[in-house]
């Protein structure tokens, strides 16, 4: 069995987005107990750690099984959190902002991520079958040689390996919602070949791990929920529109 992380905290001030979403009420529930639930009711997950506003969480009557700590104001601190819980084992981290994912969603992805035996598994989505689902959605897309597609919130880590490589993590996230400045970072000939439309995901997995040490593997969800975030306002009328 697998254990996993719902990173529920703050996050980073931006223009225009939702702060503190974990706890945003749709439909009358806050949004991280539909995640919470989809996990509870999944075959794969046995322990669920959250990491958010403690005394808040408390205030949700949250299951028995459910462990929470309080977490800080960074991301990655955040991350760094929930792998040192669980030392050297592979687990599931996912955002909290995701209400509409499902059992079947997860189970998939911890599935072949299970499967594949790799150090890091970060979850993509392609545009079309986003778009098929949830047409209104605005999300970041970014075109490569396989395809077009958004990251995913759902990720699957070996804690002890992927620790080490905590900094360039850092860096990654910092720059998640542009591509290039991320693809940058990877170096100038994959920064080049995204440019024009050449970069594929195996020349990423390769580069990831030429420079990072680890073995990285992208896996292309099938389930649009996986990609569709609650980021800004009108994000909110989306998934109350589908949520039933």
């Amino acid at each position: 069995m697998t254990k996993a992380v719902i990173l529920g905290g703050q996050g980073e001030a931006l223009a225009g987005r939702l702060q503190n979403k974990s706890l945003l009420k749709i439909r009358d529930k806050a949004m991280i107990r539909y995640v919470i639930d989809a996990l509870l009711e999944t075959q794969c997950i046995d322990e669920i750690l959250v990491i958010g506003d403690l005394e808040e969480l408390k205030k949700l009557a949250l299951d028995e099984t459910v462990r929470i700590k309080q977490s800080s104001p960074s991301l990655i601190d955040n991350i760094q959190m929930g792998i040192e819980a669980f030392p050297k084992k592979r687990i599931l981290i996912s955002t909290s902002d995701i209400p509409m994912i499902t059992k079947d969603a997860i189970n998939d992805f911890v599935g072949q991520s299970l499967a594949l035996e790799a150090d890091l598994c970060y979850s993509v989505v392609q545009k079309e079958t986003l778009e098929g689902r949830y047409p209104e959605a605005k999300r970041t897309f970014v075109k490569l040689a396989d395809g077009i597609f958004t990251g995913g919130n759902l990720f699957f880590v070996d804690t002890e390996k992927v620790g080490r490589y905590m900094e360039i993590g850092r860096k990654m996230l910092m720059h998640r919602k542009n591509p290039l400045r991320m693809c940058s970072l990877l170096g100038i000939k994959c920064l080049l070949k995204l440019v024009i439309g050449k970069l594929s995901i195996k020349d990423i997995e390769t580069r990831v791990e030429n420079q990072m040490g680890i073995r990285g593997k992208a896996i292309i969800s099938t389930y649009p929920e996986v990609g569709n975030d609650i980021d800004k306002p009108e994000d909110i009328l989306i998934a109350e529109k589908y949520i039933i």
